[in-house]
C-alpha cells in the first residue's frame, strides 16, 4: 500500500506493508532517488525502572551513494557524528509524544538506503521515523514533524532548502512539531561574506512563526494520511506509587528539611540529603512503602520548587527569577596550551582550551549526499566527566548528550571565526564542575579562549539557559537556570550570541507547547543576561596576554607548478625532511599554487626552500629603487611590516616609517621601494 504526501513541492511516497513486516510497524520512504526504511519495535514487558525505555538509531549506508566505507574495517561501525545529531534530533521531537507511565522497551531505526546528492537528509528521516510511530500500536496524540528554514540572498525565508541553499545561507533553522505545538528548537547564524549574520530576536519570532504554520499544515496530512492504518492495542501504563497520606505526611512534618536539601544546590549533595530523609522517615514510619515514599518526596520536593518560584518569586538559591549567578573567569592559566579560559558561573566550570593547527590537522567530514569529502577547520569537544557531578563513574567515549553540547557551542562560535582563517581551530571543552547550563559555559570560555590564542574573531559570544515553570495561568521565566530548576522545570531554552544578535539556539519543551508570549519574553530575558555576561567577558578580554612565543606561526607564498615535484622529492624525502628539520607542517595547494607553512621556524623553513630547494627553478625578481607597488600586508612584526609585492617577493616597510597607521594583516598598501640590499627589499609609504 503506497501513500503519498506533499510536502514543500516534493512529493513523498511511503510505502506500507512491503518490508520489514515482523517490526511492529515499517515505512519505506522515497523521495526522488533518496529512500529511508524506518521501523518501530517493542517489546511485551515492561522495565521495573520508572523511565522512558525509548531508544532512537540513525545509520548512513555507505552503499547509498555507492561507495564502500573507507578504513581498515570494510563495513559501517560505530554512527558518525552526524548520524548521532541526526538519531538525537528525532528522539528530542518524539520522546515527548509517549504517555506518561509508558515503560515498553521501544526501538525506532531509521536506515538511509539510497541518497541523491545535495539532499538535506534530516528532515527526511524525522518524516520517516514519525511516519512508522503513526503507524505502531503506540498511542500518539498527534504525528510530530520537522522543517528546516534557511534565507536566500534576497533575505528571503526557504523551506526545506538544498545542501547548496543551505551552504549559501545565513540561517540554518530546524524546528519540530505537532500540531500547533512546537516541541524542539535548533538554530545556528552562519558566516556570509565576512558577517556573523546574527539573528535578532524578531526576526526569530517571524521564522517560527512560519515554522509552526507549516509544521501545522504536514501534521494534520500526517494524521489522516496515516492513522487510519494506525495498529490497536491498549497499554499497562504504570501509575505513579501515589499516596496521599505520605504526601500530607510530608507537608506537616519535614517540610523544613526538604526545603533545607534544596537549597544543597550540587545534584550529589541534594540528593544525598533527601536520601537522609527517606531513610529517617522509614526508621520511624515502617509501615510506608518505600517506592511510594521516594516518589511522593520528589514529587514533593518538586512541588516547593515550582511553588517558592510562583509565588515568591525566590528561587532554591536565593536568586531573583532575572539574576545571573556571579562569574569569575582566568584566560591563559595553561603555560603551555595556544589559548585557555577558566570559566566560573555559579557550581558550573568549563575549561576551555584552544589549540591552532595547519590545514594538514582539519577533520575530514564523509557525506554522502556530497561529492566530495569535506575539511571541517573549526572544531569543538565538550567532556562531561563523572567527577562534575560528584559521580565515581568510569571515564568513557563521548555520549550523545557530549556530542550534542559540543556541536551546540561549535554552532554559537564558528561564524565569530573567519572562514578564510588560515589556522585550524580545535576546541576542546573540561567540564570541571556543572549545576546547570555547562554548554553555554563553554560558548562563553570557548570564545574567550580563542582571544586568549590570539585569534581574530569578530565578536565576543556569550551563552545563557532559560527556564520556564508554568502552573495553569501562572508563568515564571528564569535565566541562568540550575540543575534542580532544569529537572523540575517546564523548558530547557538555550541561547547563544553578541552584542548584536543570535548565533545559536536551542530549545526543549517538556509542556507539549509554549505560547508566542511566553516565548519572546523568554527571548528579551535572554538577551539582557547575554548583555550581562558579555560586559563581564569584555573586561577579561581586555586583560589577556597572548603568549605569541608558543603560537604557531604561518607562511604561504606562491608556487610555479613546476616546483611542486621538487619541492616534495622522490618518494616524498625532500618535504619529509624539511618538516623533520624544521618541526613544521607543509601544506601545498596545487589549485592556488600556494604553499603554507606552519610551525615556530617557517621564516627559517621558507628561506631554506628557497635557498636549496627551489633555488635553480626560481625566476629572479628585479626590483629598482623608485619603483611604486600597491602591495598587501602579509605580516606584522615588531620591527615593521611585511608587504607583498610580486611573484612571492615581500618587503619590510620598517616600523619607524608606518608613523600612526594602525595596520592588521590584509590591507592594502601603496608602498615605494626605497632601498635594495642583500636581495631585501626596503619600502617607504606612498
Amino acid at each position: 500500500m503506497k501513500k503519498s504526501i506533499i510536502i514543500n513541492n516534493k512529493e513523498l511516497i511511503f510505502d506500507l506493508d512491503l518490508v520489514a513486516k515482523q517490526a511492529n510497524a515499517s515505512v519505506l520512504l522515497t523521495c526522488g532517488k533518496t529512500v529511508l526504511l524506518a521501523s518501530v519495535a517493542r517489546e511485551d514487558s515492561k522495565v521495573s525502572e520508572d523511565f522512558l525505555p525509548l531508544t532512537v538509531s540513525y545509520v548512513e549506508k555507505t552503499y547509498a551513494a555507492g561507495k564502500i566505507p573507507g578504513g581498515f574495517v570494510k563495513r559501517e561501525t560505530k554512527p558518525s557524528e552526524a548520524e548521532t545529531l541526526t538519531a538525537r534530533i528525532i528522539d528530542r521531537t518524539l520522546r515527548p509524544l509517549f504517555a506518561d507511565g509508558y515503560l515498553y522497551p521501544t526501538h525506532i531505526v531509521v536506515m538511509l538506503l539510497s541518497c541523491e546528492l545535495d539532499v538535506d537528509l534530516q528532515p527526511l528521516a524525522l518524516y520517516a521515523a514519525s511516519a512508522a510511530l503513526s503507524l505502531s500500536d503506540i498511542e500518539v496524540k498527534n504525528p510530530a514533524v520537522g522543517i528546516r528554514i534557511a534565507k536566500d540572498a534576497n533575505n528571503e525565508f526557504i523551506i526545506n532548502p538544498t545542501l547548496s541553499e543551505l551552504e549559501n545561507s545565513s540561517l540554518d533553522l530546524f524546528v519540530s512539531g505537532a500540531a500547533d505545538e512546537l516541541l524542539m528548537i535548533e538554530m545556528k547564524a552562519n558566516e556570509t561574506n565576512d558577517s556573523m549574520n546574527e539573528l535578532s530576536e524578531e526576526e526569530l519570532i517571524k521564522a517560527l512563526n512560519l515554522a509552526k504554520n507549516e509544521i501545522s499544515k504536514i501534521s494534520a496530512e500526517y494524521k489522516k494520511v496515516f492513522y487510519e492504518h494506525k495498529k490497536s492495542f491498549e497499554f499497562d501504563l504504570k501509575a505513579p506509587s501515589q499516596n496521599a497520606d505520605i504526601y500530607e505526611f510530608l507537608e506537616k512534618n519535614y517540610l523544613k528539611e526538604v526545603k533545607q536539601a534544596i537549597n544543597n544546590l550540587a545534584k550529589s549533595e541534594r540528593n544525598s540529603e533527601l536520601n537522609k530523609i527517606a531513610d529517617e522517615i522509614l526508621q520511624n514510619n515502617p509501615e510506608f512503602n518505600p517506592e511510594e515514599l521516594n516518589y511522593e518526596l520528589h514529587k514533593f520536593k518538586k512541588s516547593i520548587v515550582r511553588k517558592q518560584i510562583l509565588n515568591e518569586k525566590i528561587r532554591a538559591d536565593g536568586r531573583g527569577l532575572d539574576e545571573v549567578r556571579p562569574i569569575s573567569i582566568l584566560t591563559n592559566i595553561l603555560p603551555n596550551a595556544h589559548g585557555s579560559c577558566l570559566f566560573t558561573r555559579g557550581q558550573t566550570q568549563a575549561l576551555v582550551v584552544a589549540t591552532l593547527g595547519s590545514a594538514n590537522d582539519a577533520q575530514t567530514i564523509e557525506n554522502l549526499t556530497l561529492k566530495n569529502s569535506s575539511l571541517e577547520k573549526f572544531m569543538f569537544n565538550y567532556n562531561f566527566p563523572g567527577f562534575c557531578v560528584g559521580e565515581a563513574s568510569a571515564l568513557k567515549a563521548p555520549s550523545r548528550r557530549e556530542l550534542g553540547h559540543g556541536n551546540l557551542a561549535k554552532r554559537a562560535l564558528s561564524s565569530s571565526v573567519s572562514k578564510n582563517y588560515p589556522h585550524t581551530i580545535r576546541l576542546v571543552s573540561e567540564i570541571l564542575e556543572s549545576n546547570g547550563s555547562s554548554s553555554m559555559a563553554s560558548v562563553c570560555g570557548g570564545s574567550l579562549a580563542l582571544k586568549a590564542a590570539g585569534v581574530d574573531s569578530k565578536k565576543l559570544v556569550a551563552g545563557v539557559a532559560m527556564g520556564l515553570i508554568v502552573e495553569d495561568d501562572n508563568f515564571a521565566v528564569l535565566t541562568d537556570i540550575m540543575g534542580l530548576e532544569d529537572h523540575d522545570g517546564d523548558m530547557d531554552f538555550k541561547v547563544a550570541g553578541s552584542k548584536d544578535g543570535i548565533t545559536a539556539m536551542q530549545m526543549d519543551i517538556k509542556l507539549g507547547g509554549i505560547s508566542p508570549h511566553i516565548l519572546e519574553l523568554a527571548l528579551e530575558k535572554a538577551k539582557n543576561a547575554r548583555l550581562h555576561i558579555l560586559d563581564i567577558m569584555q573586561k577579561a578580554n581586555d586583560e589577556i596576554v597572548v603568549n605569541y612565543d608558543i603560537l604557531p606561526k604561518l607562511s604561504i607564498f606562491k608556487i610555479h607548478p613546476n616546483d611542486i615535484p621538487e619541492l616534495i622529492g622522490q618518494g616524498g624525502k625532500t618535504i619529509k625532511d624539511i618538516i623533520e628539520k624544521f618541526e613544521i607542517s607543509i601544506d601545498i595547494d596545487r589549485d592556488k599554487e600556494e604553499v603554507t607553512l606552519s610551525g615556530q621556524k617557517v621564516e627559517e623553513a621558507k628561506e631554506y626552500i628557497f635557498a636549496n630547494v627551489l633555488k635553480k627553478h626560481r625566476k629572479k625578481v628585479e626590483f629598482n629603487v623608485g619603483e611604486e607597488y600597491k602591495g598587501i600586508v602579509k605580516k606584522i612584526a615588531p620591527f615593521g611590516a611585511f608587504v607583498s609585492l610580486k611573484d612571492g617577493v615581500d618587503g619590510l616597510l620598517h616600523s619607524s616609517k608606518i608613523k600612526n597607521l594602525n595596520l592588521k594583516e590584509g590591507d592594502e598598501l601603496n608602498v615605494v621601494v626605497s632601498e635594495i640590499k642583500d636581495n631585501k627589499v626596503g619600502l617607504n609609504l606612498v
